[in-house]
């Protein structure tokens, strides 16, 4: 809004006019799906800061330029005003950046987004050249630096997409009948919940004693330093066994 006032006061400013005026109509979209679906304590603090800045600050630099007399100190006084706000736009970003640092992810900015702002960034800065304009050519060398940085951060910390595994029609069949294959045998999963009955099963299990030598000489022939000969005592226990009837 700023920048259409700047450009009505300024002659041969029209594309100024053209470009801000369809800005201001996006703006406005992005401001009013913002206040249909954001959380009520967003709504109302977006609502405050729509009408102490855009219509309170902007209604007060419109009747002060206005009341200045001489034209061109009215160009003046708006433009380093324009010039001002829009460095606090380029600026804007920096929390990003630092979140980005913080968190080694770029996954809260887009890389399109930066791209665009260094081209938008090029072309108004050729633009304020080629015009003299030095109030819209000096807010985009920032805009400039600042697109490059995000960008360099994105190259920096972003992280190669994850690799897509496409299965085959087969086993996708294989998978949905609950059937895999290993080696040259099929492998079937069993159905818990089929499985009615548990019966507990006592296996008398009779063990003869081992000596340690003998234990020794059965485990490749290696088993560190020889000890006096010990019996290992290994008794008969009882082993109970869990079997499932389907």
């Amino acid at each position: 809004m700023l920048w259409i006032l700047y450009a009505l006061l300024k002659p041969g400013a029209e594309l100024l006019v053209t470009i801000n005026g369809v800005g201001c109509v996006v703006e406005t979209v992005y401001l009013a799906m913002y206040l249909v679906y954001a959380p009520k304590a967003a709504r109302v603090l977006a609502a405050k800061m729509l009408l102490g800045l855009n219509v309170a600050v902007f209604g007060l630099v419109a009747l002060v330029t206005m009341l200045l007399s001489d034209a061109g100190l009215r160009v003046h006084v708006l433009g380093w005003i324009c010039v001002s706000v829009s460095l606090s736009v380029f600026a804007a970003p920096l929390s990003i950046m630092r979140q980005v640092i913080r968190t080694k992810s770029v996954e809260f900015m887009p890389i399109s987004l930066s791209f665009f702002l260094v081209l938008s960034a090029v072309v108004w800065f050729a633009y304020g050249a080629l015009k003299k304009d030095v109030f819209v050519a000096f807010p985009n060398v920032l805009g400039f630096v600042f697109g490059l940085a995000q960008m360099a951060l994105y190259m920096a910390y972003r992280k190669p997409a994850a690799a897509l595994v496409i299965i085959p029609e087969q086993s996708k069949e294989e998978v949905a009948e609950g059937k895999a294959s290993c080696g040259g045998a099929e492998v079937h999963p069993i159905d818990i919940a089929e499985v009615h009955d548990l019966q507990t099963v006592v296996v008398d299990v009779d063990v003869e004693p081992v000596t340690y030598a003998a234990a020794s000489g059965m485990v490749d022939g290696s088993v560190g330093r020889p000890r006096a000969p010990e019996e290992l005592v290994i008794k008969p226990d009882m082993v109970t066994v869990i079997a499932a009837e389907a």
